[in-house]
């Protein structure tokens, strides 16, 4: 599995270049940084006797990669997280659309790019999380977030962060550009400290007091149910749950998605994964194996995933969330959300 080794991605780029037109491959460009997807893999290498050939980096580098690589890119599939950069990929030109009945019959019509170019495949709530000792009336949606009484309270990622970045876009698309803008200063108002770290930390905030009320994905507290998680485990019982906007839009959903890469030489091939990934037993996977949601309706969830309880989720159509990311970006920049 390549990691962050140039020198290793480079020496697979120029193994897949070679056999890229090869029957029976699938060229891969992920973003997903999880160990336990090794059985997505496996699994569909094992069903359909074609061989996947990775490269792993993160999302925007593998984006930049693809456009430079332009007609002569290897990748026939782009894999990542968040509608943001499916989003950006699109706009790219590096994605094309593809005709599967099989994906329009599962994959819910909100979680499909309108021009058929991406799927997403796995779902992550954001959630509020709370201090149970000490706030015992939390926010109850994400507009509550900004209220004066819970000044200093909040523990909330950076505004480059791309899970902010389509909250914030949701907002636009539900409520409009004002409220969302209006919400944006009052949290800036409300924060405990400075953006810092990932999902996790604003979690481990609440556990060492630095704050007493946080956003972040439901799977990260869910892995720490799930197994140790240094700094949050051992205090998790002191954490509460709140689903946002329950009487109203539903809690948002972040995406791990694909799509079929522009110049896919294995066109056939990375089609059939990303049916794959709409399989049943891959959307099992996606909760058992990484504490996600899966996107196919009615799929079993992880014991863990449904502790968490059940919720309303937001069923806004994420083509058009997306298109509002660059004036949720001029909006962060606006009110000063670092």
């Amino acid at each position: 599995m390549l990691k962050s080794s140039t020198c290793i991605a480079v020496a697979l780029t120029a193994l897949i270049a070679t056999s890229a037109a090869a029957e029976g491959e699938l060229n891969l460009y992920s973003s997903r940084h999880y160990d336990t997807d090794e059985r997505l893999y496996s699994d569909f290498e094992e069903a359909t006797g074609i061989t996947i050939n990775r490269i792993e980096g993160k999302a925007d580098e593998l984006i930049a990669r693809m456009e430079a690589e332009g007609a002569n890119s290897p990748a026939d599939i782009l894999l990542t997280v968040d509608t943001s950069r499916l989003a950006r990929a699109k706009n790219a030109g590096i994605l094309q659309a593809i005709d599967s009945v099989v994906l329009e019959d599962r994959i819910p019509a909100n979680l499909q790019d309108e021009d058929n170019q991406w799927y997403g495949f796995s779902q992550r709530a954001r959630i509020i999380f709370f201090d149970k000792a000490d706030v015992a009336t939390p926010p109850a949606s994400y507009l509550d977030l900004a209220k004066p009484e819970y000044k200093g309270l909040i523990c909330i990622r950076s505004s480059s962060n791309t899970y902010n970045q389509t909250l914030l876009a949701s907002i636009i698309t539900n409520h409009g550009a004002e409220a969302a803008k209006t919400w944006a200063e009052g949290v800036v108002a409300n924060m405990a400290r400075d953006p810092q770290g990932g999902d996790t930390d604003q979690l481990r905030g609440i556990v060492s007091g630095e704050c007493e009320i946080a956003v972040s994905n439901s799977y990260y507290f869910a892995r720490a149910l799930r197994k140790d998680v240094k700094g949050l485990s051992a205090d998790i019982d002191m954490i509460g749950i709140q689903f946002p906007a329950q009487d109203a839009e539903g809690a948002h959903m972040n995406l791990s998605g694909a799509g079929v890469a522009a110049h896919a030489p294995n066109k056939e091939n990375a089609v059939k994964f990303l049916e794959y990934l709409a399989s049943e037993q891959a959307q099992v996977y996606f909760s058992n194996g990484n504490d996600e949601f899966p996107a196919v309706e009615g799929v079993a969830l992880a014991d863990n995933v449904a502790s968490l309880g059940e919720f309303k989720a937001d069923e806004v159509n994420l083509s058009e969330v997306a298109k509002n990311i660059p004036e949720a970006q001029k909006i962060f920049n606006e009110v000063g959300w670092k």
